[in-house]
């Protein structure tokens, strides 16, 4: 199959500054992210980000810093599932979230693992993405 074929294909899927932002010394230009990659960076950044902490987008992240250092039952399971495809929903039009599961990895010291099944709603195919969390964010302090 021709890569500009391959290219045309992807494009739907986007293009974006990679996160954290860096630049290449060689160009000295902004790196960039694209196709399953800029989907997989927009699905952390979301997580990553508090609502409201963007001015101009207050609807914009997850919120799952509100879950830091609540006990690890089934009852915090399923609010963490609610808030990352209500998050995603909002967010990430590309997507299709399918499907949301919470395993607790490493419940002594806070550690669950999150997996995030979804389509791409323009070709239907289906993706995941596996992200770690801990509920004892920053008792590893010193």
């Amino acid at each position: 199959m021709d890569s500009h074929i391959v290219i045309k294909e992807k494009n739907f899927l986007g293009s974006g500054w990679s996160f954290p932002v860096c630049f290449s010394a060689d160009t000295c230009q902004v790196s960039l992210t694209a196709y399953e990659a800029n989907i997989n960076e927009s699905i952390r950044l979301i997580l990553f980000t508090t609502t409201g902490e963007r001015n101009m987008e207050p609807q914009f992240g997850s919120g799952l810093q509100k879950f830091f250092f609540r006990k690890i039952d089934e009852t915090l399971k399923g609010e963490l599932i609610n808030t990352i495809k209500m998050s995603l929903l909002l967010n990430e039009p590309r997507i299709k979230v399918s499907g949301v599961d919470v395993e607790f990895t490493d419940m002594l010291n806070g550690m669950l693992e999150i997996i995030i099944d979804y389509t791409y709603i323009q070709t239907n195919t289906r993706h995941n993405h596996t992200f770690p969390f801990s509920i004892m964010e920053g008792t590893n302090l010193k």
